[in-house]
C-alpha cells in the first residue's frame, strides 16, 4: 500500500471543521428549542445549509484528493487543492452564518471550493488517460 499523508492531512481537518458546525447546529437547537428541521428560524436555517454544504462538497473532494495522492500526483497541487478547499468552506460557512443573501464569503468559499474539485477532477482524469 502506498504511503499517503496528504489526504490524510486534509480529511483530518475536514472532520474537526464538521464536527464544530455539527456542535453549532447541536448548540443552536438547544438555545432555539427546535428538534428537527429548522423551526422557521432563519439562523438555525443557515446553520443547518452550512454544515449541509460541508457534508456535500469535502467528501466529494477528498475522494478526489485520495485518487490523486495515489496516483502520485505533484503534492504541492495536492497542498494548494487542500488549503483551497477548507479556506474556501470556511469563507462560505462565514458568509452564510451571517447572512443568508449574497456575500463575499460566500462567493470566495465557493470559487475555493469549486477550483479545487475542478483542480483535482483534472488531476485524476490526467491519470486516468495517461495510466
Amino acid at each position: 500500500m502506498p504511503s499517503l499523508s496528504i489526504t490524510p492531512l486534509y480529511a483530518a481537518l475536514a472532520a474537526f471543521w464538521f464536527i464544530a458546525l455539527s456542535l453549532r447546529v447541536i448548540w443552536l437547537r438547544n438555545v432555539e428549542r427546535v428538534g428537527i428541521g429548522f423551526g422557521d428560524n432563519p439562523r438555525m436555517a443557515r446553520a443547518v445549509r452550512v454544515q449541509g454544504n460541508a457534508a456535500e462538497y469535502l467528501p466529494f473532494a477528498l475522494l478526489l484528493m485520495l485518487t490523486a495522492e495515489l496516483g502520485h500526483s505533484a503534492p504541492g497541487w495536492l497542498h494548494a487543492c487542500g488549503i483551497a478547499l477548507l479556506s474556501g468552506r470556511l469563507l462560505h460557512a462565514l458568509g452564510l452564518g451571517r447572512s443568508a443573501g449574497r456575500s463575499a464569503g460566500r462567493v470566495l468559499g465557493t470559487v475555493l471550493t469549486f477550483f479545487s474539485i475542478i483542480t483535482l477532477a483534472v488531476l485524476d482524469l490526467h491519470l486516468a488517460l495517461n495510466a
